[in-house]
C-alpha cells in the first residue's frame, strides 16, 4: 500500500485542528490526533543559549490537560490561530508526512480588543498510513517568550 496522500488532506488536518482549538472543541481537536500523539511547546532562550521545553505531553497527558481546562482560571476572551502551511515533506513509502507551518495566535478580550498573544512555527508529523491523516506529533516552537499568565489550551 502506498503511503502517499493528497497534500490538501494533510493541510486540512492542521487547519481543522486549529479551528477546533479556536472553538474550544477539545474532543474535536483530539479527533485529529492519533493515540501516539505527542505535543511539545519549545522556545529558544538567548540567555541560556539553548532550547527550552515549556510543555511536553503524550496523548493521555494532553487529553487530561484539556479535560481539566474548566477547573483552571481561564484568560477572559478568545484565542484565534492564524496558520499558514509552508512545507509538506513526504518520502515515498514513508507512513508519516512532515509539515512545517507558521502560526500567530491572537487574543481578543471581552471588549473586542485584539492583540498578538504569540508567534511561532508548528513542526507537525502527520500519519498518512490508512488514507485518513492524523496528527502524531506537534512541536509548537515559539518566537514569543513572554506569554503573561499563559493558557492551558494548546497553541
Amino acid at each position: 500500500m502506498s503511503s502517499s496522500i493528497d497534500e490538501r488532506k494533510i493541510c486540512e488536518v492542521v487547519y481543522r485542528g486549529c479551528l477546533a482549538l479556536d472553538a474550544e472543541d477539545f474532543d474535536g481537536f483530539m479527533g485529529f490526533c492519533s493515540s501516539q500523539f505527542k505535543y511539545r511547546i519549545t522556545v529558544y532562550s538567548p540567555d541560556l543559549r539553548k532550547e527550552m521545553i515549556w510543555l511536553s505531553h503524550d496523548y493521555v497527558g494532553i487529553k487530561a490537560m484539556l479535560e481539566s481546562v474548566p477547573q483552571h482560571f481561564k484568560r477572559l476572551g478568545t484565542l484565534k490561530r492564524h496558520v499558514s502551511v509552508y512545507l509538506i515533506e513526504q518520502d515515498a513509502g514513508a507512513p508519516v508526512a512532515k509539515v512545517t507551518s507558521s502560526f500567530l495566535v491572537t487574543s481578543t478580550d471581552p471588549e473586542g480588543r485584539s492583540r498578538l498573544f504569540c508567534a511561532g512555527t508548528y513542526f507537525d508529523e502527520v500519519s498518512i498510513d490508512g488514507g485518513v491523516p492524523m496528527l502524531t506529533s506537534r512541536q509548537a516552537h515559539l518566537e514569543t517568550r513572554d506569554l503573561g499568565i499563559g493558557t492551558h489550551i494548546p497553541l
